[in-house]
């Protein structure tokens, strides 16, 4: 049994694979969550925070674009990914937990635990820190310096987005993807509003930046 109850997110297209997925899981000792739509899994991830995902890509038209929306949007959280019959240079796009169609639910099992021992000593050593702005992932709070600052959970979203990729530069598109899904329908000017909240709520100390005609970084 893996200790702490972690919390897995299950994204699969078949409800009967899905269910037998999350028995077998909380049988283990861990609480599941199901999203029946592999397309939203990045959102589901954004909404529920898990500790580890379980992830269908057998069905996905763009299996690897799928699996790096949902890596960044699990912000160091392990993705183990389900493949169908894929090539050896395509399986090292889907990360480095991966589990091919058909399996044994005890091997899925096994997989998740063995995923979650891995992942657990990198993830305690947030929170994130960039100069005086320090984000604490687990409990979703940020200070500056000794103040700390309210967000709300889309300016979370950012703020621990670009916290996680400090120095890289983003387009707004790519934000909007990362923040809101690539289904919300949000547009560009969006994260404009939210990035200007949050610098305002960071104050003289915010490490956000705009790169004209780009996007924004954070400056580590």
């Amino acid at each position: 049994m893996t200790p702490g109850g972690d919390l897995v997110l299950v994204a699969e297209h078949d409800p009967a694979v899905a269910e037998l997925q999350r028995r077998y899981l909380a049988r283990a000792g861990l609480a599941v969550a199901v999203e029946d739509d592999p397309a939203r899994a990045a959102a589901a991830v954004r909404r529920v925070r898990p500790d580890a995902v379980v992830l269908d890509v057998s069905a996905a038209p763009l299996p690897a674009d799928l699996y790096r929306r949902v890596a960044a949007a699990a912000a160091g959280a392990p993705v183990i990914v389900l493949t169908g019959p894929v090539d050896p240079a395509a399986a090292r796009a889907l990360g480095p937990h991966r589990v091919r169609r058909p399996f044994g639910p005890r091997v899925l099992v096994a997989a998740v635990e063995e995923a979650l021992r891995g992942e657990r000593p990198q993830r305690a050593r947030r929170p994130l820190r960039a100069g005086p702005v320090a984000f604490d992932p687990r409990g979703r709070t940020a200070t500056v310096g000794d103040r700390r600052v309210a967000l709300t959970g889309t300016e979370s979203d950012l703020l621990e987005f670009l916290m996680g990729n400090p120095g890289r530069v983003f387009t707004r598109e790519q934000l909007l993807d990362a923040a809101w899904g690539p289904a919300a329908g949000a547009g560009s000017r969006t994260v404009d509003v939210h990035v200007a909240q949050l610098r305002a709520k960071l104050g003289a100390g915010s490490p956000i930046r705009t790169v004209r005609g780009v996007g924004y970084v954070l400056d580590a």
